[in-house]
């Protein structure tokens, strides 16, 4: 009688673990394309909410639209592109479409300098490089996971979710091939607006000379930005 035991094996929950592990990653390389989509769009509604948008007449937003005249789609891609009032000088785009620019990034940066930061952002969508963080993210999570597949259909998530998936999503780090390839896709971006290709360097060599600076959003997520401008520069010769 002695052994006997209510308890599960030390063995056996190892086990356990590693079957979850598995189940967790099977399921988020399984989801569909919809449910990302809409986990991007609930994820951009809540960073909207947790973030100022300012009013169409702000200077901002007055800038901003004018600088992207004409762009409210780029290559199958329906754009929805936004000011942030926020001092930090960073941006990102989201797999629906979403793309917000910070008035910090748009207070150190040219017109065409944001039109090329835009451009790699929308490389990222469209090479599918945020796609990819969402399933590393939704690995971490078995909750997000089985939602995204149990039913079948969207499933909407809460605040408390939405936030660690943010986290998740956002503040991950490309890998060095991934932001090689998003520059070149914002080179050619340039190009296909008639926008001045330099105007990438010169964005990555302001980048390089706040690098020593606090609030660098961009610097927290993308490699060394001294060394991409002269990528850049040596691309557009």
């Amino acid at each position: 009688m002695a052994l006997l035991s209510f308890g599960v094996p030390a063995h056996s929950q190892s086990f356990g673990d590693l079957l979850g592990s598995a189940k967790k990653v099977a399921q988020a390389a399984t989801i569909s394309d919809e449910q990302i989509v809409s986990y991007f769009s609930q994820m951009s509604d809540e960073l909207d909410r947790q973030n100022t948008i300012p009013p169409a007449k702000n200077p901002y937003a007055v800038r901003l639209a004018k600088l992207t005249t004409g762009l409210v789609s780029y290559d199958g891609l329906k754009l929805d592109i936004k000011a942030y009032l926020a001092s930090d000088v960073n941006a990102f785009a989201m797999g629906d479409g979403t793309v917000r620019v910070y008035s910090g990034l748009m207070d150190k940066f040219t017109d065409d300098e944001v039109r090329c930061v835009i451009g790699h952002e929308i490389g990222h969508v469209k090479l599918e490089h945020g796609k990819k963080r969402m399933k590393l993210a939704l690995q971490k999570d078995a909750a997000l996971s089985v939602a995204g597949t149990a039913s079948g259909g969207v499933r909407k998530l809460a605040s408390s979710e939405l936030g660690g998936l943010i986290g998740n999503v956002l503040n991950a780090q490309h890998s060095q091939a991934a932001e090689t390839a998003a520059d070149d896709y914002a080179l050619t971006f340039m190009a296909a607006k008639n926008y001045p290709q330099p105007a990438c360097a010169t964005a990555m060599d302001k980048l390089a000379a706040l690098g020593g600076g606090g609030g660098i959003g961009l610097l927290k997520t993308h490699p060394d930005p001294a060394q991409r401008a002269k990528r850049m520069r040596a691309k557009i010769k």
